[in-house]
């Protein structure tokens, strides 16, 4: 079984497998080819060198629109969290049947969602999140 790489597909080929391999293709060993892999699935990325052939490089850096969309969707799961939280506590105070410790958390989550809600999601990646209320 024979092993190839194409630069300009970033991809790989086997001989047994592929019916047709791109002619710019460069034969590499099961060894590399398997090497390339493991490095792939710890976080390094399969890039070409300028000869064409596979090497691992690491991931390039996020850019800052990326920076702030992840810790937008941060914000939306811990916002979750935090309505999923205080909705049966918001009951319990609503109805008069919150225990102290139950008062307690639910002033403690809805501060915390008032926190959360302040987050400034532009400076990503220097956010200072609010502490999970204990």
């Amino acid at each position: 079984m024979n092993y190839y790489f194409s630069k300009a597909e970033l991809g790989f080929y086997c001989d047994e497998v592929n019916e047709s391999i791109p002619a710019d293709a460069v034969e590499i060993s099961e060894e590399l080819y398997f090497s390339l892999l493991e490095g792939q699935s710890t976080g390094k990325v399969i890039a070409a060198n300028l000869a064409g052939n596979p090497i691992l490089t690491d991931p390039p850096e996020p850019t800052a629109e990326v920076l702030v969309a992840q810790a937008e969707e941060t914000r939306t799961v811990l916002m979750k969290e935090a309505n999923a939280r205080i909705i049966p506590l918001q009951d319990a105070f609503d109805l008069g049947l919150e225990t102290d410790e139950e008062k307690k958390l639910f002033l403690a989550w809805k501060k915390y969602r008032v926190l959360l809600n302040r987050v400034d999601t532009e400076t990503a990646p220097d956010i200072e999140w609010p502490e999970l209320p204990a």
